[in-house]
């Protein structure tokens, strides 16, 4: 498996483009923002994008879903929970920072759930529910690391102070279906830099 994580946007948001090391069949998760970025590196990569899978309805996280969805044809997937937010509460951050709209994310082609897997090739992900930073917040796990959008940071966590957050939802969440992992777990989070499943549950201030 091959990850290119890349930071997008003015929230600095993390978008992963994750593929297959023999098939160059990949995925791309949370485009955020750049699309031109995003797609300059899959096609540097030499991948063929399938799926483009968001961890929650966040502007920071979706603001390029429609034009790399037109450019690559890859279906969009996202969980079932997060189907309503994915126009209203990218257009409510916006307005509420005083900034410029985005075109809205298209329809989603698939709905997920927690427990569902993603096979990609010789790729598969596990679909973690993890709601807090929002209500249909996931997790994606396989191959030894998990993309954790806002759930988990390095010594952090999701904010829980937007509409629809819940802090005691978040720790639950991480507790429940996050430190449960093995400790030598890479951990991509949707900000900031890699850590490890070992590393946040013995230093993470949050989770103590």
């Amino acid at each position: 498996m091959v990850v290119k994580t890349l930071i997008v946007g003015s929230f600095a948001a993390n978008c992963h483009v994750v593929g297959s090391s023999s098939t160059m069949k990949g995925m791309i998760i949370d485009p955020g923002a750049e699309a031109a970025t995003i797609l300059r590196t899959v096609q540097q990569m030499g991948l063929s994008v399938s799926l483009i899978v968001i961890t929650h309805a966040h502007i920071d996280h979706v603001g390029a879903v429609r034009a790399v969805k037109e450019k690559t044809g890859a279906q969009f997937a996202l969980h079932e929970a997060e189907k309503g937010l994915v126009f209203a509460s990218p257009m409510r951050m916006l307005t509420a920072l005083g900034l410029t709209p985005v075109k809205s994310p298209p329809q989603p082609d698939r709905l997920l759930k927690d427990g569902d897997r993603i096979d990609i090739d010789d790729l598969h992900f596990e679909v973690l529910h993890t709601p807090g930073h929002s209500s249909g917040g996931i997790c994606l796990l396989g191959h030894g690391v998990v993309f954790s959008g806002d759930t988990l940071f390095k010594l952090g966590i999701g904010r829980t102070d937007f509409p629809g957050c819940s802090h005691e939802r978040l720790i639950k969440s991480i507790h429940d279906k996050l430190m449960v992992l093995p400790d030598e777990t890479i951990v991509y989070p949707g900000h900031g830099p890699p850590t490890t499943i070992g590393d946040e549950r013995r230093g993470n201030p949050f989770l103590l």
